[in-house]
């Protein structure tokens, strides 16, 4: 084990909480409260340098709940020759989406397939800056701030996403109030779709995925889902499907394969 690894700290970065996992330690979780009127990430990141305090000289890496990033996924377009360019459909895509607010955000893209969607993830440019600041504060070295799809995908390929052998499935992630869902069609991307939701998703997901399929319009009815959820999760429940559950916290704590 080299001496970079012991002395490392993941942190999932929540609206209502942050989960840690020092080293090899027991995972941990402090609860901060939101406020009315703030932005959805203030409470977090106001409780980050108070967690960061203890881990002095420690290498740091940062999940960000999916809740605080916004995605759009771009085609793959061979006439887009560099990063400048992809960046700047991203922009368009985002801008053309939510308007002037994208001005303010902070956009990287991720690589799907060598020729595949490029996954375009936009974050608060404010929250980003904030990160860094209380690193530096802390005297710890940020390595990465990942939005959660992003670290989830690249745990997850290697393993079950790459053990499908070309097949399909939906990749869903819960957060409180929220799912994402995401479609893969024999190892392309084709869909992120946003939806909120109460408690009783688990119940209602066969019906969740009927509908996303019907309003993409896809030619093949899917039933391998791959599920990171919060809680417990019984993948039994549903008779015609082929589901998959991960742990969210593991996946969002788990150290990089990079």
């Amino acid at each position: 084990m080299s001496l970079l690894w012991r002395n490392h700290l993941r942190v999932s970065l929540c609206a209502d909480r942050l989960v840690l996992r020092a080293n090899k330690g027991k995972t941990s979780a402090v609860p901060v409260q939101v406020k009315a009127n703030e932005v959805e990430w203030r409470a977090a990141l106001d409780a980050l340098p108070g967690v960061l305090s203890s881990f002095k000289n420690y290498e740091v890496s940062i999940v960000l709940a999916d809740h605080f990033v916004r995605y759009a996924l771009l085609p793959w377009n061979a006439a887009l020759k560099n990063e400048e360019q992809w960046l700047a459909l991203a922009r368009h895509r985002l801008g053309a989406v939510h308007g002037t607010a994208a001005a303010e955000w902070e956009i990287k893209l991720t690589e799907t397939a060598p020729t595949g969607p490029r996954l375009a993830c936009a974050v608060d440019r404010a929250l980003v800056g904030e990160l860094a600041a209380a690193a530096t504060a802390a005297a710890v070295r940020l390595a990465s701030v990942q939005p959660f799809l992003v670290a989830a995908f690249n745990r997850l390929r290697s393993n079950i996403l790459g053990a499908l052998s070309g097949g399909s499935c939906w990749l869903v992630i819960e957060e409180p109030g929220r799912l994402t869902l995401c479609y893969i069609q024999r190892g392309t991307w084709v869909a992120i779709r946003s939806r909120r939701t109460g408690h009783a998703w688990r119940a209602m997901l066969p019906e969740i995925i009927e509908r996303e399929s019907a309003f993409l319009a896809l030619s093949e009815r899917c039933t391998r889902v791959v599920v990171c959820a919060q809680g417990a999760f019984d993948p039994e429940q549903y008779e015609e499907w082929q589901t998959r559950a991960v742990s969210y916290s593991e996946l969002a704590l788990a150290r990089s394969e990079a």
